[in-house]
């Protein structure tokens, strides 16, 4: 029901309403006015921006005028809505579908333009000369400038034929038209000699102008749908060229256009980003004054990574960037975890930032199966350079691991990996059935008990009958370096070689394994022996066919001997908890070069290892194949099986090392041997003369004294004398008489079961 709001006075009577009137504005002072309500004066004055009452009574039809704030405020939700409308449009599919194709042609033109003038200028050679000026390669830099020089000569050349070419082209068409008049000419002569009508001269001439006339109607057909077709290839060009490109602003490449990409490829301008936002002091200065990085080696794709180099800035080293929380935070920067990214200082390359940073997740994808498990056929050489296989990369590719001239250590914490490395090593070496594997583990375990048929011997426990065990066999070892020395000399060699093994077994490669090896050098009885006898034996067994791997799970300086880690050619860390116990196995200052297993997680990166000295690269971060000895898939056995099935028929058993000395040297002559390291020397010092023997053979004079030497020399007559000089010679004529009268003396006696003084 609508509501009557009363007006009058009758109606307010109908209505029974009792009306109250407000009070008059006025004063005391204007009566009739106001109602003595005593109000300010001021308030009595009309307001200014209240239009009159017959203004009001004159046009009661007319709105009063907008205020200008109301019509900026309608302005602004107009425009806002635009905006809306615009930003919907942008960011529907369809738009950035057009976008995308539209942006891939402006790319690929761009592409082309970019190659065109790269090909008429020396940008190219400009670029590579900054580039070798950067990494100090100043041979390489004046070598591309010798490159810019050439090709600014060459392109002048061209230029100057272009001015000439029209006359050349002039001449040419002349020379061409007169040589075919000639030729048709003498074609149409045979003709008219062949068919006796002079109508058949011009048979050749009419011929090839009906060729040339048919060449020019299928042109005039053609040129033109070629001529519209042209543009059509072009923008086809253009889009392919800028789709491969992918350089499309941020807004465009929210659609993925390949799946397979990676979500960030860590390119120079992400890089330079992730060392902005280090939070290092020095590196923030930098960057504040104005600092931007020089790239010695471009971003470029490696493996299943990316690889770079660049300059830091004074102030700032690599330790800095590559190690502790910093390393962390420059993974985090790149969206990359810790161990998918790994800054290094190269080699020779002081100041400058090596960093290698890996797809995100290729490092925890699968392993495939161990490859001899794969090629049932595949057969192991010793000798051969490229090893066996052992694990993956960090770039994806197989990582050999070298027999011959090789020794490793192996370390890391407990269940990390370390018997999955020596178990492929051991499986690998064992197909070669000239190998002789041995394994002294100081614990009971039963990681070897599956190889025990192909092993020559295996040892386990703790205690000090295995500790002694694994001590004799060290000094067996430090035994075979001097007689396999002995016979390589014997048979002119520099090395042991497979046709040397196979000719002699006493030559036979050796493996042997120490496993939790910080029980034998920590031993209180038996330790400093056994640390130097393995000491000796890596020095000296590189040319004898012997390999050495020692493992444990406490590399610390007292459980690994600093310089059997030195003498260690290649070195293999799993996740270690500390840089002491990371540089026990890599070697010192490994870790603040940023070469360091800490960064690996023992619980997460089981199987993955830092290694050192199995390529040409400061280090490479591998994940091992795995072997499995579970009883339900038991991948071990038939390996070991396969092994011996080739030892039998090689027709040869897991130990047949001769242990006996050669023959001619079961006892040394001495008398023979001065002679020998004497030559044709007159007089020769008599510490000269003992120092030749202890080269040539180190067991039997090793240590002697001049006047041992004198001692044993006086019974053939051989005196060292003292010359003017004051030190003693042994002289050569004093040997010659004494290798003289013993020849003859062994004349006049009889020999052995002869008839001479029979009764």
């Amino acid at each position: 029901m609508a509501e009557i709001y009363p007006n009058s006075a009758e109606q307010d009577a109908t209505a029974g309403a009792t009306v109250l009137a407000f009070p008059n504005r006025g004063t005391a002072d204007a009566p009739g006015y106001g109602d003595g309500l005593d109000v300010p004066e001021w308030l009595n004055q009309p307001k200014q921006d209240t239009p009159p009452a017959t203004e009001q009574t004159e046009n009661p039809d007319a709105q009063p005028a907008a205020p200008a704030w109301q019509a900026l405020r309608n302005a602004r939700a107009v425009s806002r809505q635009a905006v809306a409308v615009l930003r919907w449009l942008l960011a529907h599919r369809a738009t950035k579908f057009g976008a995308r194709q539209a942006a891939f042609i402006l790319a690929g033109v761009r592409i082309g333009l970019r190659r065109a003038w790269e090909s008429r200028t020396t940008t190219t050679h400009q670029a590579q000369m900054r580039a070798a000026t950067a990494a100090g390669d100043h041979e390489s830099a004046l070598e591309w400038e010798a490159r810019a020089s050439k090709f600014r000569t060459e392109r002048h050349a061209r230029r100057m034929e272009l001015l000439t070419m029209p006359v050349r082209i002039a001449a040419g068409i002349a020379h061409g038209i007169i040589a075919a008049v000639l030729i048709l000419s003498v074609i149409g002569v045979a003709l008219w000699a062949k068919t006796d009508h002079v109508g058949a001269v011009t048979a050749p001439f009419t011929a090839t102008f009906n060729v040339l006339c048919a060449i020019g109607a299928i042109a005039n057909a053609t040129w033109r749908p070629t001529l519209e077709a042209l543009p059509v290839l072009a923008t086809v060009a253009a889009w392919v060229a800028g789709r491969n490109a992918r350089e499309l602003p941020a807004w465009l490449s929210a659609a993925n256009v390949d799946q397979d990409a990676p979500a960030s490829v860590p390119d120079e301008g992400a890089i330079t980003e992730a060392l902005r936002n280090l939070n290092l002091a020095p590196l923030n200065k930098a960057f504040k004054a104005g600092w931007k990085p020089r790239w010695v080696s471009p971003t470029v794709r490696s493996g299943n990574g990316y690889h770079t180099q660049l300059q830091l800035p004074q102030g700032v080293t690599v330790e800095m960037v590559g190690t502790g929380k910093t390393k962390t935070v420059l993974a985090h920067n790149l969206l990359r975890t810790p161990i998918e990214v790994w800054p290094t200082e190269p080699t020779g390359k002081p100041g400058v930032l090596d960093l290698w940073v890996a797809d995100s997740g290729s490092l925890t994808a699968k392993v495939p199966p161990y490859p001899l498990i794969e090629d049932t056929g595949a057969t192991v050489d010793y000798f051969d350079k490229r090893g066996v296989p052992v694990a993956l990369s960090q770039r994806g590719e197989i990582v050999r691991a070298p027999l011959m001239a090789k020794n490793y250590m192996v370390g890391g914490i407990m269940g990390t990996g370390k018997s999955s490395f020596t178990r492929n090593l051991l499986c690998g070496a064992m197909q070669d059935p000239l190998v002789d594997i041995g394994v002294y583990v100081m614990a009971f375990n039963a990681d070897y008990d599956l190889m025990q048929p192909r092993l020559s011997v295996l040892v386990k426990g703790d205690e000090d009958e295995q500790i002694l065990a694994a001590l004799n066999e060290l000094r067996w070892l430090k035994d075979q370096v001097t007689r396999r020395g002995k016979l390589l000399e014997q048979y002119g060699e520099t090395a042991v070689t497979r046709k040397l093994a196979m000719k002699d077994k006493r030559l036979r490669p050796l493996v042997r394994v120490f496993d939790e090896c910080h029980e034998l050098f920590e031993h209180p009885k038996h330790g400093k022996e056994a640390a130097d006898l393995a000491i000796k034996v890596l020095k000296k067994a590189r040319k004898c066919a012997m390999t050495l791997v020692f493992v444990t799970v406490s590399p610390t300086a007292t459980s690994i001997p600093k310089d059997v880690t030195r003498n260690t050619s290649n070195r293999v860390a799993f996740a270690v908890g500390d840089h002491v116990a990371n540089d026990g196995l890599l070697g010192t200052g490994k870790h603040k070069a940023g070469i360091t297993a800490t960064t690996l997680n023992p619980a997460t990166d089981i199987g993955t290892a830092l290694t050192i000295g199995f390529s040409t690269n400061a280090f490479e971060l591998v994940r091992m194949y795995f072997i499995s000895a579970d009883d339900g898939n038991d991948q071990v056995t038939p390996l070991v099986a396969r092994a011996m099935k080739a030892l039998d028929k090689a027709g040869m058993s897991p130990a047949d090392v001769a242990d006996a000395e050669p023959d001619a040297d079961q006892a040394r002559d001495l008398l023979d041997d001065v002679a020998a390291v004497m030559g044709t020397e007159a007089l020769v010092k008599s510490s000269v003369v003992i120092s030749r023997l202890a080269d040539a053979h180190p067991t039997e004079y090793e240590g002697w004294s001049q006047q041992r030497l004198g001692e044993e020399l006086k019974p053939f007559g051989v005196i060292p004398r003292k010359t003017k000089d004051g030190t003693m010679h042994v002289d050569r004529r004093q040997v010659d008489a004494a290798l003289a009268d013993r020849a003859e003396s062994a004349e006049q006696e009889p020999e052995e079961g002869s008839d001479d003084g029979e009764i």
